[in-house]
């Protein structure tokens, strides 16, 4: 997770998101994946494991969050924890209507995945839940034009992840489970109440008195977090699928792919382009407009996070955790 689909908007609401993250026209959530775009199954990366084991092999020890969290998640999280007072703000904005009010919103309008509705897609929720070493959530799918998937967790309540139509229709069934993965990261994390907390804040917390500056300092702080997180959560879709060519794939088509042009994307040039923009940045100026760009957004720039991504995939902490993870 986590929102969609265009891969990064200042100030906008939270979803991986994002995917992978564009503003979603749905009401109040957290975690997105964001994006856009069908298109074929692309083969693996050099960089990734030779004998990758099955989704549904079995799992011989269990997967602990701290295992696969990115560095800069750890030390956000830290940071954020240690501002005074963050809990009592939250308590305050998510208030037991506030929370009502989004859960009815999603699950008023959205069609529950059961073993008995879209069985496909419960399945590749499951799958990835057990990989992961996690409690599968309630699995909604929404009518909207708009490609998105996010995940909301309230205190006391069962979470759960909503994805539109519109991105189950953008992206194979592979690019699609490495979508729940990513949401599923989120809260084997605990990012949930996180991002649920960051979205009321940016969404309606200026118009409560006496919190717009505050707003506008904890808001900064929450997409620094925020952004850290969204490393981490890919590094969950890519233990689930397995090929980090797919999780680069949908990071791919939500910064520019399309249903038409699918068949011509490619994933080793679009990380060529992650390489050329870090030679871009390089140099002193190049440093300072990069971190003006991304400081107001909720995630990662697209070829930032594949060439993240890339990296993970061929380093040997990400091939010990999959060794320990299967037989």
């Amino acid at each position: 997770m986590a929102a969609c689909l265009s891969p990064t908007l200042p100030r906008q609401a939270i979803h991986r998101r994002r995917c992978w993250t564009p503003k979603p026209s749905s009401p109040p959530s957290t975690a997105t994946y964001n994006q856009r775009h069908r298109c074929r199954n692309i083969g693996t990366s050099s960089g990734a494991i030779s004998a990758r084991a099955s989704p549904a092999a079995p799992v011989t020890q269990g997967l602990d969050a701290d295992d696969f969290r990115h560095p800069l998640d750890k030390q956000n999280t830290l940071l954020l924890k240690a501002i005074p007072g963050l809990n009592d703000i939250g308590k305050a904005l998510l208030g037991p209507v506030s929370e009502q009010v989004m859960v009815l919103q999603n699950i008023g309008s959205s069609v529950l995945v059961s073993e008995n509705q879209l069985p496909e897609l419960h399945q590749l929720m499951t799958e990835a839940a057990k990989i992961l070493n996690t409690e599968a959530p309630d699995f909604y799918i929404r009518q909207n034009p708009v490609p998105n998937a996010y995940t909301l967790a309230i205190n006391g309540k069962r979470p759960f992840v909503v994805v539109h139509t519109s991105l189950v229709e953008l992206l194979t069934r592979k690019e699609l489970q490495a979508v729940l993965a990513h949401e599923l990261g989120h809260l084997k994390c605990d990012h949930g109440v996180w991002l649920t907390f960051a979205n009321i804040l940016t969404m309606g917390a200026y118009t409560v008195p006496g919190l717009g500056m505050v707003a506008g300092f904890l808001e900064e702080q929450l997409f620094r977090w925020l952004r850290a997180a969204e490393l981490t959560c890919d590094r969950a879709a890519l233990l689930v699928v397995q090929d980090p060519k797919v999780v680069i794939s949908v990071l791919m088509k939500l910064a520019g792919g399309c249903p038409s042009l699918s068949d011509q994307l490619n994933v080793d040039a679009f990380l060529e382009q992650a390489r050329s923009y870090d030679k871009a940045s390089s140099n002193p100026v190049g440093w300072y407009i990069r971190n003006a760009q991304t400081r107001e957004l909720s995630h990662p720039l697209p070829v930032m996070r594949a060439r993240e991504m890339d990296e993970w995939s061929r380093s040997q902490e990400y091939r010990t955790l999959l060794q320990k993870m299967f037989r």
